[in-house]
């Protein structure tokens, strides 16, 4: 199994020999390695057991590096990073050619964010590259929140988990890039659509795509637990499937009209930012509970909410009500 610590010395060697390293960032774990390396991001794909054709995230250090391996950042892109970076955002930018095809599946742009994690963020600047560094789970499965989630599904199939404890987002970057001059969302996420409407005016929303991917996390069906899971009105769910062992994911306490157990809840007081930080532990929770099916309620499609939403609905077998 890897090893679990916070030697930064070890992963910094362990990345300047190709290997690959789980890191921690304010979103979720990463699977790290050197995005310069075609070798060390054909590892990443084999890993995670990740298609191809879904591109990677590019973490650095300092918007200043981000000249380093991206063309033309536009004005709106310089006002995002300025105001949000370090943090959940990720820039979709014209990548340079230094960073190899493969990190962006063959596509012309590059996704590039600024992790804030402090951990991480020194890893950054003690290594002489950037970092290609999607979530450390298989492909298509819950993101990893701590350095435990990392160790039960990718331990034996990496040396060292650098931990920095709990993620405080806890759900993946924002992704935003640019159409015809026209800013577009790409994948919700830790920044809402409200702060970035806040910083460079109205946007176009595109949160996913079925099979050809044109920025990381759009491929319609992941982030899912091993058990099934139905979102919609917990009520109309539970009438219409008569499970027998039903699990319950709601957004805040409340009293239902039949049994479940385990019943999780988001936010006792309707905190959206807590709702989002409890959202992949809370799902993980139900593979190893004895239930047949998770029924999950939506939160208010509002900030964040649009976020914890959106992955509700790719982590569902269906959406009902």
């Amino acid at each position: 199994m890897a090893i679990i610590g916070t030697d930064i010395d070890k992963a910094v060697d362990l990345l300047n020999r190709g290997e690959l390293v789980s890191i921690p960032t304010e979103t979720v774990y990463g699977l790290a390695g050197n995005a310069l390396n075609p070798e060390a991001v054909t590892r990443i794909f084999t890993v995670k057991n990740r298609p191809t054709f879904d591109p990677l995230i590019v973490h650095i250090a300092s918007l200043s590096d981000a000249r380093n391996f991206a063309e033309g950042i536009n004005s709106q892109a310089r006002e995002l990073a300025e105001h949000f970076w370090p943090g959940p955002l990720t820039l979709l930018l014209p990548k340079k050619e230094i960073i190899p095809d493969i990190v962006t599946a063959g596509l012309d742009r590059v996704g590039i964010r600024c992790p804030d994690h402090a951990l991480t963020r020194k890893l950054l600047n003690r290594i002489g590259f950037p970092l290609a560094a999607p979530s450390a789970n298989p492909f298509g499965y819950v993101s990893p929140t701590t350095p435990q989630h990392v160790q039960e599904q990718l331990g034996d199939r990496i040396p060292y988990i650098l931990d920095g404890g709990p993620c405080h987002v806890g759900i993946e970057s924002t992704i935003v890039g640019w159409e015809d001059g026209k800013p577009v969302i790409y994948r919700m996420g830790g920044v809402s659509i409200e702060e970035i409407q806040d910083i460079i005016g109205p946007v176009i929303v595109t949160a996913f795509s079925s099979s050809q991917p044109q920025a990381p996390g759009q491929l319609q069906s992941h982030y899912a637990p091993k058990r099934k899971v139905f979102a919609g009105d917990v009520e109309e769910l539970y009438t219409r499937l008569k499970p027998s062992k039903p699990g319950v994911l709601l957004y805040r306490k409340k009293a239902i009209s039949f049994k479940a157990q385990p019943i999780h809840v988001l936010s006792a007081t309707g905190d959206l930012n807590e709702g989002a930080r409890n959202l992949f532990g809370m799902l993980r929770a139900f593979d190893h509970a004895d239930v047949d099916v998770v029924l999950a309620e939506f939160v208010p499609d509002v900030g964040l909410g649009r976020a914890i939403n959106d992955r509700l609905r790719r982590a569902s077998h269906m959406v009902i009500g």
